[in-house]
């Protein structure tokens, strides 16, 4: 496959009707439609449309990916709820962009693979599943919760996009944290783990399940009657996530505090690669353990068929033949390993000039067998000074 490209679009906060739909269809004809969805794979050509106009026009979330390594993500949140001048502190490079459209504001991510490297599983399932189980984290942006804006802001100083002396924008708690919808985004984006690490060491904690349903308890409390009618008819209705949304955007929003001490884009990278360092050293280290073990393992195991094969020495001999006899390269590469093991035991026992002169016998009696006297020779087997 020369060529991949996969579009999906979702509509979440109202479905689409039959006429979008069926303008919709009118860009592409083998696109899958439905009220809550556009989607589209491309092996040759192109989407005839531009992702952004479709967004500001019908849906809530886009992704996009290519097998020449670029990845995009977007959302577009009611303005009421996330606005440009939230956005602007933390969408400073090109590779992420925050605008208004009519009553929404959009956020708009991209991520460059520089290498190009391409990814079989796109060819295979593509990005069928991905932008699921990244729309949690609209709903959470839109409700208050500022962590995918500082995600944004550390895709651009991972693509060297902010200046090493420029101060981080405010760093929003539970960072380290991550939920799903988050970890998704950032490995989807591919941010550097380790970046985000670095980062999370100013954020503090997020509050617990039973602080969260408290502070929300008093929320609720403080709201006027008639407007929690109003929000639970618009939930029977189907306005579940921009409720919900609403609900967590109300009276607070989780920002650092005030006072926080800041850091430049060249320290959290510094701390980042010292990270990075600490990570690959312990890896290593784990490696080199894990592999001590397998050789331990091996070594027992080889002691252990050793000692049986000593005892049988002439049985070896005699199924070395047989191994021959059969005449297939399988029976062939056993007759050899077969043969080194003798030898082995040969040396231990002091008995390599007997072992020497069978294997010479051997190999005179099966001279002919052009393809057996390669692997001997191969293995060192019957050379002068060869055991």
């Amino acid at each position: 496959m020369s060529e991949y490209q996969y579009y999906e679009f979702a509509a979440l906060d109202h479905a689409l009707d039959a006429r979008q739909q069926a303008e919709l269809r009118a860009i592409s004809t083998r696109a899958t439609i439905t009220p809550a969805s556009f989607v589209n794979t491309y092996e040759w050509g192109d989407l005839k449309a531009d992702p952004r106009q479709l967004v500001e026009r019908y849906f809530d979330a886009f992704l996009y990916l290519s097998n020449w390594g670029t990845h995009r993500l977007m959302f577009r949140i009611p303005g009421t709820l996330l606005d440009e001048q939230t956005t602007a502190a933390y969408c400073v490079g090109d590779a992420t962009s925050a605008w208004t459209t009519g009553e929404h504001t959009v956020l708009d991510l991209i991520a460059e693979d520089e290498d190009g490297v391409y990814e079989e599983d796109w060819a295979e399932g593509g990005g069928e599943g991905r932008l699921a189980a990244m729309v949690a984290a609209r709903t959470e942006l839109a409700g208050g919760d500022r962590r995918l804006l500082y995600l944004a802001w550390l895709l651009c100083v991972q693509a060297g996009q902010v200046p090493d002396q420029n101060v981080e924008p405010p760093v929003p708690p539970g960072l380290g944290q991550l939920n799903a919808a988050l970890r998704s985004a950032t490995t989807f984006l591919r941010i550097d783990e380790h970046l985000v690490t670095a980062a999370a060491t100013a954020s503090t904690d997020d509050e617990s399940d039973a602080d969260r349903a408290s502070r929300l308890r008093h929320k609720l409390a403080s709201i006027p009657q008639a407007d929690k009618d109003e929000m639970l008819l618009r939930v029977a209705v189907g306005d579940v996530q921009r409720v919900r949304a609403e609900l967590l955007a109300r009276g607070d929003t989780a920002v650092a505090p005030d006072g926080q001490d800041r850091r430049t884009a060249g320290q959290l990278v510094a701390l980042a690669r010292t990270y990075r360092d600490d990570w690959l050293r312990t890896r290593h280290r784990q490696q080199a353990r894990r592999k001590a073990e397998h050789d331990r393992a091996v070594a027992a195991v080889r002691e252990q068929r050793l000692a049986t094969l000593a005892a049988r020495q002439e049985q070896a001999w005699r199924q070395v033949e047989d191994l021959i006899e059969a005449r297939k390269g399988a029976d062939y590469d056993a007759a050899v390993a077969l043969l080194q093991d003798l030898g082995e035991i040969s040396r231990r026992l002091s008995q390599t000039g007997p072992y020497q002169q069978r294997v010479a016998e051997l190999r005179q009696s099966h001279r002919r067998k052009t393809t057996l006297i390669n692997r001997l020779n191969r293995a060192g087997l019957g050379r002068v000074g060869s055991s």
